[in-house]
């Protein structure tokens, strides 16, 4: 989360945190589908998680980066204002507060 705070968007698999911090193109980038899926429930039919990284980064992101930079710096910005200014440890430590000592 550090990251976001910073400007960074985020690729990855929807996992953790990400699902719920994972906007499309406005907070960063999906790696493969919207469901979690173990590493050894992968489907066979499916590309390996590796292909659709390269696809996304090659067929998405550095076009942005390098064609797009409003739109590229756009992101960043969202990165921050959406998950650096939710995802944070204020948050977390009063959630967990609120979870877990006040029920």
């Amino acid at each position: 989360m550090k990251a976001a705070l910073n400007g960074v968007p985020s690729l990855s698999i929807l996992d953790g945190w990400w699902v719920e911090g994972h906007i499309e193109g406005v907070t960063g980038w999906s790696i493969g589908e919207s469901r979690r899926v173990a590493s050894w429930e992968w489907p066979r039919t499916m590309p390996p998680k590796r292909n659709l990284f390269t696809a996304k980064l090659e067929g998405v992101i550095l076009p942005l980066y390098y064609a797009e930079r409003s739109r590229f710096l756009g992101i960043m910005q969202h990165a921050i204002a959406i998950n650096g200014s939710f995802f944070n440890t204020q948050r977390m430590v009063q959630q967990y507060i609120t979870d877990a000592y006040l029920h």
